[in-house]
């Protein structure tokens, strides 16, 4: 590996999140983070393939729409590894990669027990201040997973967007499904409020379906007048959105 691709590995590293490490072995370069569990590991091939390989099986997954799998020897703890083009998407691929190991699978969850496990809760007060510090960890990691942008609109107002809950904090039955980053969608304010009333729900392919009790008229005030989505529903999306259809989502006679 040239001197000159090593500096750029270096450099898509510690940019994006991977603040510690940089030690080699053979053609790997081993990171770590301060700020999160994962481990990467960044190789450049002859012809100007780059390769990332991670340590964490769930993280890989939900990078499936970011280069390709890539088969081959693997640095001791990877677990697989993708494969880009060039340095601006391996950029992009270790920026996702380190948002996502912030929120994925329990580490909301491991962040509030950190934080009020050692918090009173015996009035109503200390349990109302505990559940505003769950809000403020949900909401921190909506906006990592959902990359500071709306799910549906795109917009990218970090100041202007909810953290609204699929299945609302009240009704969770644990901590666990109150942190799951994968019970909640980064919604614009007009998109958040009619979510949360029930006038509009998603399906399990993305697809944003209306309440006949939203008349075209409000739609049309609301801007939700045309053809909508959000982008990138997980499988584990379905069990809370197929609760938000059944118990939230408006319908004429119920």
């Amino acid at each position: 590996m040239s001197t000159a691709a090593q500096t750029r590995l270096e450099k898509a590293a510690i940019d994006n999140g991977f603040d510690l490490g940089g030690s080699q072995r053979g053609d790997w370069i081993h990171f770590r983070s301060s700020h999160s569990p994962l481990r990467v590991w960044l190789k450049a091939e002859e012809g100007g393939l780059l390769i990332v390989a991670l340590s964490r099986s769930n993280v890989l997954k939900a990078l499936e729409g970011f280069g390709s799998p890539t088969s081959g020897a693997l640095p001791d703890g990877a677990c697989g590894a993708r494969s880009v083009a060039d340095f601006p998407t391996l950029h992009r691929v270790v920026r996702r990669a380190f948002q996502l190991s912030r929120t994925l699978p329990d580490e909301l969850l491991r962040i509030f027990q950190s934080q009020t496990g050692t918090l009173p809760r015996s009035t109503e007060v200390e349990r109302s201040i505990i559940q505003r510090v769950g809000q403020d960890i949900f909401r921190r990691g909506l906006l990592e997973y959902w990359d500071s942008r709306c799910a549906i609109s795109g917009l990218a107002v970090p100041e202007l967007l909810r953290a609204s809950h699929i299945k609302p904090w009240a009704a969770c039955e644990n901590d666990a499904e109150r942190l799951d980053v994968f019970n909640g969608f980064l919604l614009a304010p007009n998109l958040d409020a009619a979510f949360d009333a029930g006038f509009i729900t998603v399906g399990d392919a993305g697809e944003i379906v209306f309440s006949d009790l939203l008349g075209n008229d409000a739609r049309g005030l609301l801007g939700l007048d045309r053809v909508m989505e959000v982008r990138g529903v997980a499988d584990e999306h379905r069990r809370y959105l197929l609760w938000h259809r059944s118990r939230v989502f408006k319908r004429i006679g119920l």
